[in-house]
């Protein structure tokens, strides 16, 4: 009788102990799925009040409340606000960096300055737009140290990839030439977008053909006759 109780109690065990192997490991990415979708919820939320309070009036508080959950939900999932902003700023920096590598590839020499300009303006004015957070983030006055420094360090890469499209039509300048044109370039550009992303509508459209008209107007004594024949035009 004992070992009939033993047999079974073994084999109730070895039942018990012994689970799916599909159950081991979708259980473990059905959970990592819904953690991926709760951080995705909370950053859209985070981005939608850096946008609207800016990060230093923000709170992890605000963002919770935007995301429709609890802070202790939140806090499962990032310590503080400075985490969430890092997090974000870590997401569109990469979106960030596929854009400009797009937005900044090499032109067919034959290629005219406006069209070029043209293309890539859009490439960043789409990207920002659609991710108004980035500009709240970068441009404030009060920004985590390290999406500081990563900015820091896009900002350089940009820089130098301006220079390389600049060459493209400046041949002949020096490298100290072609470095300031490219500060200047994106320099006119931050102060178009900021006027950009302040409108909507056609006034947002306006602001952008603006902002494509004062890069093109810059840069065409300097391209000479690489300007096609609408170039500067305000339509």
């Amino acid at each position: 009788m004992r070992a009939t109780a033993r047999v079974c109690q073994s084999h109730a065990e070895s039942w018990g102990s012994r689970v799916p192997e599909h159950q081991t490991t979708e259980q473990p990415r059905r959970r990592q799925a819904r953690g991926e979708r709760r951080i995705a919820q909370l950053l859209e939320a985070a981005a939608q009040v850096f946008c609207t309070t800016g990060y230093t009036a923000a709170s992890t508080n605000a963002i919770a409340r935007e995301a429709g959950v609890s802070p202790g939900t939140l806090y499962q999932f990032f310590p503080n606000k400075e985490a969430i902003a890092i997090e974000l700023g870590d997401r569109l920096m990469q979106t960030m960096r596929t854009t400009y590598g797009e937005a900044l590839a090499p032109v067919d020499p034959a290629t005219p300055l406006e069209e070029a300009v043209g293309a890539a303006v859009d490439r960043f004015i789409d990207f920002n737009c659609a991710h108004p957070a980035f500009f709240a983030l970068m441009h404030g006055p009060d920004i985590p140290g390290r999406i500081g420094e990563e900015h820091d360090a896009l900002h350089a890469t940009l820089l130098t990839r301006i220079e390389a499209l600049l060459s493209s039509f400046l041949p002949s300048a020096p490298p100290a030439e072609l470095t300031r044109t490219a500060h200047m370039c994106l320099g006119l550009y931050k102060a178009g977008l900021e006027l950009v992303l302040a409108h909507e509508g056609a006034e947002r459209e306006a602001y952008v053909q603006e902002l494509k008209n004062a890069l093109v107007r810059y840069l065409a004594p300097l391209a000479g006759d690489r300007t096609g024949p609408d170039s500067g035009s305000r339509d």
